[in-house]
C-alpha cells in the first residue's frame, strides 16, 4: 500500500509502551504536532499523546489567521512581526489548500486611537517587512476608496483607511495535516491518552504514565527526551516535574461569534479598533458566514472554554458600531467558540492584549523541555527550535550534525502538493458531485480530494450530505476515521468538518448518522452508536440581549 492510500490508526498504549522512543511529545495542539513532524522528519523515533483530541484546545479555537501581527508594530516588536511574516510565506506555500491570502480593510474614523497617518506608517513598514512574501503591498485609501471596497461601513466620521493582505487558515485542519505529515514520516500518536504522572530515574524524567480515556488501560511510556507542548496547561505538567515551579504563563480567553455574512454585508476581512475599549478586533469572512473576534480576558486554564454573555455583548456591540445597518442581536448568532491563549507571564500591570506573543523554551530541573507561548503562525519555527534542543540532549557533541534540521519549510503538508483542483473536476462530475461540493472538498483536503472521490466511487451512498445545511459528505466521516484518527462524533463534527460552528443546530442533526458511519470503521455496537451520538452535546451560543449600537 503506497503512502497516498495508507490508513493511519490511533496508536494503542500497549504498542506505545513496547516501543523505544527518542522523543515523546505531550500535547496534540499545533505546536505539539509540529514538534512530532520535525522529529519524525529528522529520523527520530517520535511519539505524541494528548488527553483529548488533536487540536481540541486552543488550536481549533483561534481567529484562524496566519499573520504577521500588524498591531505588534505599534509596540515595536519588529522581530516578532518579521518572523511571523516569514512563516506566513512558508505556510502559504506548503499548505495552499488550508492557508489562503485574505485582503483586509482597515477603516479609520475620527477619534480612533490609531489615526490615518499612523496607520499609513504602520502599513508601509508592514509591507517592507513582508517584501517578497507573495502577497500584494498595502495601500492607503481615502474615504471614497474605502467605501468603494466596503460600502456598508459607517460613513459618519470616516477619514479613510488602508488595504493590506494577510492569510486565513483552517486551524483545526492545519493541525490534522501537520499530524498526518508526521505519521507519514514514521511518527506515532494517540489522542485521548492522558498523562497522569511523570516517571523519573536518577538521570531525570524518563517517561510518562498514561491513562487511555477511551478505555481503562494505563501504561508507562519511556523516552529519552520528554517535550511539554501542552499550551495553556504547560504549568500543570511542569509542576509534575517540580511542585515548586513558578508559573510562566498568563492565560487569556479569546471568544468569537458566528453570524450570517449577509447580516453584515462585507467582502474583505475587517480590522478595526473597538469603540468600546479601543482593542484591535476582526470581522472575518468564512464562506457565507462571518466570525467576529476576539476578546482578550484573563482566564484560568481550568476555566470553561465557551464564550460568555459579556463576550457576546462586547463583540456584537462593537460590530454594530462599525456596521450600523447590521443591527446584530442574539438571534443572529449561529454559534460561538472560545479558546485559551498561552501567553508568557510578564508585567501584571499590562492589559491582556498587550502581553507579548513571543515564546520561550525551558529545560526543567529533571530534563523535561517545555515550549511555552508563541502563536499559531510561528508553530513550525517553534518546533524547529525545540528539536534543536532535543538533539542536543540526545547527543551533546554531535546531535545537530547527526540530526540536521528537517526541511519542514519545503515539504508540503498532506494535501498541499498542488494549488489546482482542476484534475478532480472531471472525476467528481462523473460521480455526480456538483461544482460547489467539489470546491468545498478541495478547500478541505487539497490533493487528498482524490481519496474522498475514491470512497464515493466505491460506495455511491457516501456521496450523500450528512446535514441539510452543510456540504459535508458521508465519505468525509469514513476518511476522518481511517486517515485522521477521529475517535468520537465530536472529533468529526467539531474539528474535522466544522458543523458545530457552521450550522444553526451546531451539527446535532448529523450526530446519529455520523455515529453510524464511524461504527462501520470502529466496530461499535448498536448501544455504543446511541451512546456516542448522545455524547455529542455542543454548547449553543449564550443568549444575549444586545443593543443596536453604542
Amino acid at each position: 500500500m503506497n503512502q497516498g492510500t495508507r490508513t493511519f490508526l490511533r496508536a494503542g498504549l500497549a504498542d506505545l509502551a513496547a516501543r523505544e522512543h527518542d522523543v515523546l511529545v505531550v500535547g496534540g495542539g499545533i505546536t505539539g504536532v509540529g514538534v512530532l513532524r520535525d522529529a519524525a522528519m529528522r529520523g527520530l523515533r517520535a511519539a505524541l499523546v494528548d488527553r483529548a483530541d488533536f487540536g481540541a484546545g486552543t488550536s481549533s479555537r483561534s481567529s484562524r489567521l496566519i499573520h504577521g501581527g500588524l498591531r505588534y508594530l505599534e509596540r515595536f516588536q519588529w522581530g516578532l512581526v518579521f518572523e511571523a511574516l516569514r512563516e506566513r510565506r512558508i505556510l502559504l506555500r506548503i499548505a495552499p489548500h488550508l492557508v489562503r491570502r485574505l485582503a483586509f480593510v482597515v477603516p479609520v474614523h475620527q477619534g480612533d486611537r490609531v489615526g490615518r497617518w499612523k496607520l499609513a506608517a504602520g502599513l508601509t513598514l508592514y509591507g517592507v517587512l513582508a517584501a517578497g512574501g507573495n502577497v500584494p503591498r498595502p495601500r492607503i485609501l481615502g474615504k471614497a476608496g474605502l467605501l468603494s471596497l466596503e460600502p456598508n461601513l459607517r460613513s459618519r466620521g470616516l477619514k479613510g483607511g488602508g488595504l493590506y493582505y494577510d492569510a486565513q487558515c483552517d486551524d483545526a485542519r492545519l493541525v490534522i495535516a501537520t499530524l498526518r505529515s508526521a505519521l507519514q514520516h514514521g511518527g506515532v500518536a494517540a489522542n485521548y491518552a492522558e498523562v497522569i504522572a511523570l516517571e523519573t530515574s536518577a538521570a531525570g524524567v524518563s517517561g510518562v504514565r498514561v491513562r487511555d480515556r477511551l478505555g481503562s488501560d494505563e501504561a508507562v511510556l519511556k523516552a529519552r527526551v520528554i517535550v511539554n507542548a501542552t499550551g495553556p496547561w504547560s504549568d500543570g505538567l511542569r509542576r509534575m516535574e517540580d511542585p515548586t515551579a513558578n508559573p510562566i504563563l498568563r492565560t487569556t480567553r479569546g471568544s468569537h461569534v458566528v453570524v450570517r455574512r449577509s447580516r453584515i454585508g462585507h467582502t474583505h476581512g475587517i480590522t478595526f479598533t473597538s469603540p468600546v475599549d479601543g482593542r484591535v478586533m476582526f470581522v472575518l469572512p468564512w464562506q457565507d458566514l462571518s466570525y467576529i473576534g476576539t476578546t482578550d480576558t484573563d482566564a484560568s486554564p481550568d476555566a470553561d472554554l465557551s464564550a460568555d454573555l459579556a463576550d457576546v455583548r462586547y463583540l456584537l456591540r462593537s460590530t454594530n458600531a462599525l456596521f450600523p445597518h447590521a443591527r446584530l442581536a442574539e438571534e443572529d448568532v449561529i454559534s460561538s467558540w472560545a479558546g485559551l491563549r498561552p501567553l508568557l507571564a510578564s508585567d501584571p500591570s499590562l492589559s491582556a492584549s498587550a502581553v507579548s506573543r513571543e515564546h520561550r523554551l525551558l529545560r526543567g530541573p529533571k530534563g523535561m523541555l517545555t515550549i511555552a507561548g508563541g502563536k499559531l503562525t510561528t508553530y513550525r519555527r517553534m518546533a524547529a527550535e525545540v528539536l534543536d534542543a532535543v538533539v542536543k540532549e540526545l547527543d551533546p557533541e554531535a546531535g545537530r550534525r547527526r540530526y540536521p534540521r528537517a526541511p519542514t519549510d519545503e515539504e508540503p503538508l498532506v494535501g498541499g502538493e498542488s494549488e489546482s483542483w482542476e484534475p478532480f473536476r472531471h472525476a467528481g462530475t462523473e460521480l455526480g458531485l456538483p461544482p460547489t461540493t467539489l470546491n468545498y472538498l478541495f478547500r478541505q483536503y487539497g490533493t487528498e480530494t482524490a481519496a474522498l472521490l475514491n470512497l464515493v466511487r466505491t460506495d455511491r451512498a457516501l456521496s450523500r450530505p450528512i446535514h441539510p445545511e452543510h456540504p459535508a459528505l458521508a465519505a468525509e466521516v469514513i476518511h476522518a476515521v481511517r486517515r485522521e484518527l477521529a475517535q468520537r462524533v465530536e472529533d468529526v463534527l467539531d474539528r474535522r468538518l466544522h458543523l458545530a460552528a457552521e450550522t444553526a443546530d451546531q451539527g446535532r442533526a448529523a450526530a446519529p448518522a455520523v455515529a453510524g458511519l464511524m461504527a462501520r470503521e470502529l466496530g461499535w455496537t448498536t448501544e455504543r452508536i446511541r451512546e456516542e451520538a448522545a455524547r455529542f452535546q455542543p454548547l449553543p451560543p449564550p443568549a444575549a440581549t444586545v443593543p443596536d449600537g453604542l
